[in-house]
């Protein structure tokens, strides 16, 4: 960007972005997630200093990594002065100002997405560039119902208001830079797939911006809230807590007799095998969440809140990156690893494997179970099929058929989990690994 340079850290798997700003040589971060190793690379490698470690909002999708980054920097943690938190900071208010080397950030109050939200613009030279969080998201906003009931109808209205003053008070060609978006569910209704933008695009494609009455984007806004996952309840209180720095050391080894023992007692042995390496055999009574960008979500959808894990997979590798995207949702250290597949992690131990199917392969007569979320099963599901949502699956189990359950989701990823929870608990079951486009729907 000339001026100041601006590199951006996906995290796919929750769909969100954090910010590292640079400028002759002096540094700006926005909205850290928990492993802040990426973001020390990235300075070390463009020989930076970090000035200012900025939060958006107190978030409720993920653990940060602000305080811990700040502490190992020396940089000034910087949140909304009206932000109850535990631990010094340095709070700002609307319109404050802070001087980075050749840089100004300025931080915007613009509640909606939580109440005291702020976005910060961030100028150097000629280049300009908004971090706006969870307010202005591209072509659509973030969402305002995480609060509860009682604040979704004003936090509505504000973000109607402050996402409108963004698109109205900065320039045309400020970069606009969101948090969320990109597949999280802290974003709301009528995004539009993009991923970079100004605040020219949005004048013309935000739905705040295009829907002028407030009341018609709250209806809007209202329709389009989708659940959540239960772990965002623990995020705000861990954030406002100050969480501690991630310790992602591998942990102890586990023997196979006592990963039997876990899963006797009724512990979490969690499979990080594909899921039809799991399905063709596993350590009975383990919970197949094949590692990748979707593990922390689903796996922290149905994992009761506090429950350590013990972690199986075929390498070393598998166990760190899934450590790495655990703790971004405060599942802190695994109670131990296992590696090797089941001929190493399960020899001598009781194993099992799972049937595979396509929708093409289901009977006519067979029982369906679709673990998918409500608003999917709004948009069309096989006749006859019986809906538990994933995370009511524990509640459901007992009352569900007493025959093969055939499980399926939208890809096989959710189906797989709930498979093997069903199968833990004495269910026979089929996963049905197939895109939900080849049902008959």
């Amino acid at each position: 960007m000339g001026a100041m340079e601006i590199l951006t850290i996906e995290t796919p798997g929750l769909g969100d972005r954090s910010y590292v700003v640079i400028a002759d040589g002096h540094a700006v971060v926005v909205d850290p997630q928990r492993d802040v190793d990426r973001v020390l690379a990235i300075l070390d490698r463009h020989g930076a200093t970090l000035a200012l470690v900025c939060e958006t909002h107190v978030h409720n999708d993920y653990v940060t990594g602000g305080l811990a980054l700040a502490r190992a920097t020396g940089a000034d943690y910087v949140l909304n002065a009206a932000d109850d938190v535990r631990f010094p900071h340095r709070g700002v208010v609307d319109g404050q100002e802070l001087a980075v080397g050749p840089m100004t950030v300025q931080a915007i109050a613009t509640p909606g997405h939580t109440p005291t939200h702020l976005s910060y613009l961030v100028r150097a030279g000629g280049d300009a560039a908004v971090f706006t969080g969870g307010s202005m998201l591209y072509d659509t906003v973030g969402r305002t119902d995480l609060l509860g009931e009682a604040l979704t109808d004003r936090l509505t209205r504000d973000q109607h208001a402050s996402v409108r003053a963004l698109a109205r008070d900065l320039d045309a060609d400020t970069a606009v830079q969101p948090t969320h978006g990109f597949g999280s569910f802290c974003s709301s209704a009528g995004g539009g797939g993009r991923t970079s933008g100004t605040i020219a695009d949005e004048r013309t494609g935000n739905i705040a911006c295009t829907t002028d009455d407030v009341e018609v984007f709250v209806r809007t806004l209202r329709e389009g809230f989708t659940a959540h996952p239960p772990y965002y309840r623990h995020m705000a209180p861990l954030n406002l807590a100050g969480p501690f720095p991630p310790d992602l050391s591998a942990p102890a080894t586990v023997a196979p007799e006592e990963l039997s023992a876990r899963v006797a007692r009724g512990d979490w042995v969690v499979d990080l095998r594909p899921r039809r390496d799991f399905a063709a055999d596993h350590l009975r009574g383990s919970i197949n969440a094949e590692v990748g960008d979707s593990l922390a979500t689903w796996l922290g959808w149905v994992l009761p809140w506090g429950t350590a894990v013990t972690l199986v997979a075929d390498t070393d590798a598998e166990v760190a990156q899934a450590q790495r995207e655990l703790v971004r949702i405060g599942l802190d250290r695994p109670l131990g690893m296992a590696v090797g597949g089941p001929d190493a992690f399960a020899a001598g131990q009781d194993r099992a494997s799972l049937p595979v199917a396509t929708f093409a392969e289901i009977p006519a007569d067979a029982t369906v179970v679709d673990v998918r979320r409500g608003d999917e099963w709004g948009e069309g599901h096989l006749d006859g099929a019986i809906h538990v949502p994933m995370e009511d699956l524990a509640d459901r189990a007992d009352t569900l058929p007493d025959t093969t359950l055939w499980v399926h989701c939208a890809s096989g990823f959710r189906a797989s989990i709930a498979a093997s929870l069903l199968a833990r608990a004495g269910r026979a079951v089929v996963l049905v690994d197939d895109d939900v486009e080849n049902a008959p729907i």
